[in-house]
């Protein structure tokens, strides 16, 4: 397992996609905005257009809800990505 945490998406660390992707042949990309029109798609398509034939497991997406946010402490726990989210991706990717 290795991960890679993208401190800047601009510029977007490709050669580290490839290499992390490349290293473990699977992937799962993480964020707090929602599912819908975030940039963890733009990560995936990166990772597909670059290291496609290196996956042995589709690419999977956590993210938050696609809905408004809610801005008390309990509204933010349902809407954004939890642990047991990334747990479940991850699990379900490294039975592939």
């Amino acid at each position: 397992m290795a991960v890679l945490d993208l401190r800047s998406i601009v510029p977007l660390d490709v050669d580290g996609l490839v290499r992390a992707v490349s290293a473990t042949g699977k992937a799962v990309v993480v964020q707090e905005a929602p599912l819908t029109g975030g940039f963890g798609a733009e990560v995936v398509a990166t990772i597909q257009e670059e290291a496609f034939m290196s996956l042995d497991a589709p690419v999977r997406r956590v993210a938050s809800a696609d809905t408004f946010v809610g801005y008390a402490p309990r509204l933010e726990d349902a809407i954004l990505p939890q642990v047991e989210d990334f747990r479940k991706a991850y699990e379900e990717i490294v039975k592939f």
